[in-house]
């Protein structure tokens, strides 16, 4: 094995994100596509002083002397990987650990908790995102990054806090970390209501360990329009039917908060998908709107990540519900002259999916995907205004066109 440094180093672990996906949908290709990965990485790694630790599957492990170099790596790989012209059209996304520590060095190579902790760190991010220890964060006080808050990390005694690098030439938009537990820092407040007391309480407990703050439960809708005044949440998740008639209770409710309290999101859980129940809830507005089926909760990273989007304004609406809306014969009109491949990336739009995301699961580029957004916003004739406000406008049109 090559020397390598001892002392106080800087990791950096790469990991191609959803690779057994890539695998079934890329086939033979994806060893061209793994082969390039690792070119780039490896070039990357060598020109910034790296020394390749180990490689397996589709994990790179490396280290560098100083945080500078581990990160500049890091920042120089991902605008490459993103940039590159993939064969067949399958991107590659890749997230990056970097982490600095002082790990014991023996003949195999270097053992302690700080090769866990990059690793953990690493698994914990996104396609295309680079993420930060604390430890290294603090030697590089001028790199411009984002305080995700404190987390823990499953096998890990200590919590970590962890920093996103915002850079040009790399994504900015990553839904929150997978399987963590928030401890500080990035907390967001929530009400919930549903008059089944288990399933108030599992999702409570889910919520809590994905890292928000649960500060009320309520069996009735009118003791959610009280817990909503009197905490004042970002999301108040409620169920569509509630006591006494178990019909719309849940839904007028939604409507009250979104009227009383527009500061705060509203996600509203159905059992089963109902397109009139949902066009109501988005009669106005897809800002700060959810609708879900409750059999998602269940995946915690997707309802977690649509709680966020709602509490952050944007929209979530269940990939099912989209469908249903979706299948309606529609008349003729501006939506006509949207490509197939335009109408999928708005069908994920509907959902509350970033660009990033919509590029990850359509193993597509980031580039194609704002192209085809930017196509959206012509054919729609949307007004120039924040991206933010002309996704809404482009949902509701696509949802509403019947």
């Amino acid at each position: 094995m090559t020397s390598l440094p001892t002392g106080t180093v800087t990791f950096l672990l790469a990991d191609v994100e959803a690779s057994t996906r890539l695998v079934q949908q890329a086939g033979p290709v994806y060893a061209e596509l793994l082969a390039d990965t690792r070119r780039i990485l490896r070039t990357t790694i060598a020109d910034h002083g790296g020394v390749e630790v180990d490689a397996h599957g589709d994990e790179l492990l490396s280290v560098f002397g100083d945080a500078e170099s581990g990160t500049e790596a890091a920042l120089a790989a991902q605008r490459e990987l993103v940039a590159h012209d993939w064969p067949g059209g399958h991107a590659v996304r890749v997230r990056i650990g970097v982490h600095t520590g002082d790990p014991l060095v023996t003949e195999d190579g270097y053992t302690g908790i700080d090769v866990h902790r990059v690793a953990r760190v690493a698994s914990a991010g996104h396609g295309g995102q680079i993420l930060l220890t604390e430890p290294t964060k603090a030697r590089l006080p001028a790199l411009v990054t984002t305080d995700l808050g404190t987390h823990r990390f499953p096998g890990l005694g200590e919590p970590e806090r962890v920093f996103q690098v915002v850079a040009e030439g790399i994504p900015r938009d990553f839904p929150a970390l997978r399987d963590t537990i928030a401890t500080l820092g990035n907390s967001m407040r929530v009400v919930l209501a549903d008059d089944s007391v288990l399933l108030r309480e599992g999702v409570a407990r889910l919520l809590e360990e994905a890292g928000f703050e649960v500060a009320g439960q309520s069996g009735t809708a009118d003791d959610l329009l009280r817990h909503v005044g009197l905490y004042k949440p970002q999301v108040a998740i409620v169920d569509i039917r509630m006591p006494p008639t178990h019909t719309d209770e849940g839904l007028q409710a939604a409507k009250v908060i979104r009227e009383r309290h527009p500061e705060t999101g509203v996600l509203v859980l159905s059992q089963y998908v109902e397109p009139g129940y949902a066009m109501e809830l988005l009669s106005e507005s897809a800002e700060g709107i959810g609708y879900m089926l409750k059999d998602r909760v269940s995946d915690v990273e997707q309802f977690a990540g649509a709680v966020r989007r709602v509490g952050e304004g944007g929209s979530a609406l269940d990939p099912a519900v989209v469908s249903q809306l979706v299948g309606r014969r529609r008349s003729e009109g501006p939506l006509d002259e949207l490509t197939p491949r335009e109408r999928e990336v708005l069908g994920l739009m509907a959902e509350g999916r970033s660009n990033q995301a919509i590029a990850e699961r359509l193993f597509v580029t980031l580039r194609a995907v704002e192209k085809h957004v930017t196509s959206i916003f012509t054919k729609l004739d949307l007004p120039a205004s924040t991206d933010d406000h002309r996704r809404v406008l482009a949902v509701l049109a696509y949802l509403r066109t019947s």
